[in-house]
């Protein structure tokens, strides 16, 4: 067996998540290797809706133009039942949100992300499947059959699989996987027609029985491409996988396409003919497949120097377009933290954190969106913002997280510690003429400390600042920013903005003066009001090294 050089990190899964994750890793200077099993991208839309956090984190890793240029904008949903209109969602947000919802195929979001990561010299080894790995107090070793077929053993100093439903990463740590299955199986297809609904609104055509179940059901989001949507639709008996494949092998999941008899445009123009909101015609089936559906989530999301994110970790039904979104995050809250360990500046409690941060939110989507297929989503009690917030992903916080510091008492701020930085703009500088957003300042950063005010009852900004990069080992970087009447501050010399159209003031609440300590995800370490040299060396003693 051939032995290679080693690897900081090595992601098994070339998908979103494991894109995503190498990206990351790469951006802050991690070594890694990215495998695949698969000779190359597949070309199904199988996830298409990107939500308005992951476009935040594609922003903060400065792609977020390149997946906007390729994606259709997603408005709503249009819902009938038996023939008649129940009306439509619009998916509004509040103004200061700066993006909305998209839909994407998957292999468009994997070919960005692949563009991406290749700036960073690293490229997906493709044709190459995990087989077993060992890990031990120093490393993992990992054994590989490449392309060529010849084995080759990988030694890395941790290891994470992204490596789907039928994860062999978690197999082979022995993590449970427990949940469900749903007896429905669905067709997926990849189709245009030429309706005259609104463009952008997804649509969602259901049979009701009069015993109140529904017994027929189409759902079909917009896509790229004129007329284009990828429909979903209940499986006729002739084409069900179960029947031909029998019951599931090997770890009992059954999540995914499925292959046997994939339908075909006329399978497809049957439901059509009965569900269509108006009479429509299907063409250019560029793919189908008949698709099944478990719940599941992993007792754990790693152990040791091995990790799991994405499908390897929580599988869960379509509904809300939750997954994928939810294994970027898992891949995003990761990688920093990997990044600190590996340049021995985290504290002993970071790596733990993934954990305790990212498995209650895969509790969560799970539980939602198996409550939402079986009811729909507009059985949900909370209020029309909430609900839009939360389908977002944008009330993703870890308040709870061993990594923040609780507030003594509830002091009415809009922000606690682990809540996600919001974006806010109308920040002016004294040398361009033109006004930027908060995420401006933040894109390509990793730990920013936003300094607010004069702060009477603190520590100055520029001890903060010095506090800062020495308790970051030199990663954090400090911004000030002022209320519209403020004085620059030249003589400090920390980078600066005012906030001219009180928004700052508005969505963080610092009153006459706060700081607040943003880390590479976009979350709040820290919220400190009033900001002092011991409060931040507490609250950056959660995260670094000391």
């Amino acid at each position: 067996m051939a032995r290679s050089g080693s690897t900081d990190v090595l992601v098994v899964g070339a998908g979103p998540v494991g894109l995503m994750l190498a990206a990351e890793l790469r951006r802050a200077g991690v070594s890694c290797r990215i495998v695949d099993r698969l000779p190359a991208r597949l070309p199904y839309a199988k996830a298409v809706g990107i939500q308005p956090r992951t476009l935040e984190l594609f922003d903060r890793m400065g792609l977020v133009r390149d997946v906007l240029d390729a994606a259709v904008p997603m408005r709503g949903q249009l819902t009938y039942e038996n023939g008649v209109a129940l009306g439509r969602i619009d998916l509004v947000l509040p103004p200061e949100v700066p993006y909305g919802f998209a839909a994407l195929p998957q292999y468009e979001t994997e070919r960005v992300l692949e563009e991406h990561l290749g700036r960073y010299g690293t490229g997906i080894e493709r044709s190459t499947e995990l087989l077993a790995f060992a890990q031990d107090p120093a490393g993992v070793t990992s054994r590989v059959r490449t392309a060529s077929g010849a084995e080759e053993e990988v030694r890395s100093r941790f290891l994470v699989g992204c490596d789907g439903a039928h994860s062999l990463v978690r197999k082979g740590l022995g993590l449970t996987f427990e949940g469900g299955a749903f007896p429905e199986e669905y067709m997926l297809a990849d189709v245009e027609v030429g309706w005259g609904l609104e463009p952008g609104y997804g649509v969602r055509s259901m049979h009701r029985a009069e015993d109140g179940t529904v017994d027929d059901l189409l759902v079909c989001i917009p896509l790229p491409g004129k007329g284009r949507y990828r429909m979903s639709m209940l499986v006729p008996p002739e084409l069900s996988a179960a029947r031909e494949s029998g019951p599931p092998a090997g770890d009992g999941v059954t999540h995914g396409l499925e292959g046997g008899t994939a339908p075909a445009l006329p399978d497809i123009q049957k439901v059509l003919d009965r569900l269509s909101p108006e009479p429509v015609t299907a063409s250019a089936l560029r793919w189908s497949s008949v698709f099944r559906i478990s719940h599941r989530l992993v007792d754990r999301y790693g152990e040791g120097r091995v990790f799991v994110a994405g499908d390897a970790a929580h599988i869960h039904p379509p509904t809300g377009a939750q997954g994928m979104n939810t294994g970027v995050q898992d891949a995003c809250n990761l990688a920093w933290k990997l990044a600190l360990v590996l340049g021995d500046a985290a504290h002993p409690r970071l790596l733990p954190s993934y954990d305790a941060e990212r498995r209650p939110v895969g509790e969560e989507v799970v539980g939602r969106t198996v409550r939402h297929a079986a009811e729909g989503i507009q059985a949900d009690r909370s209020d029309p913002e909430t609900l839009m917030l939360r389908q977002a992903q944008l009330l993703v916080g870890y308040r709870e997280s061993p990594l923040v510091t609780p507030l003594a008492r509830d002091d009415g701020a809009p922000l606690r510690p682990g809540d996600r930085a919001p974006d806010c703009g109308g920040l002016t500088g004294d040398i361009a003429a033109y006004p930027v957003r908060l995420f401006d300042l933040l894109r390509g950063r990793e730990h920013v400390l936003l300094v607010y005010g004069d702060h009477p009852a603190g520590d100055s900004a520029a001890d903060l600042a010095a506090a800062a990069r020495e308790l970051s080992g030199g990663r954090m970087v400090t911004y000030r920013i002022l209320p519209a009447d403020g004085t620059s501050p030249y003589r400090t010399g920390e980078p600066h903005h005012h906030d001219s159209r009180g928004e700052f003031a508005r969505q963080y609440g610092p009153g006459e003066g706060a700081a607040f300590a943003v880390r590479p995800d976009g979350y709040l370490t820290a919220c400190l009001q009033p900001p002092t040299v011991g409060a931040l060396k507490e609250a950056l003693g959660r995260v670094f090294a000391p």
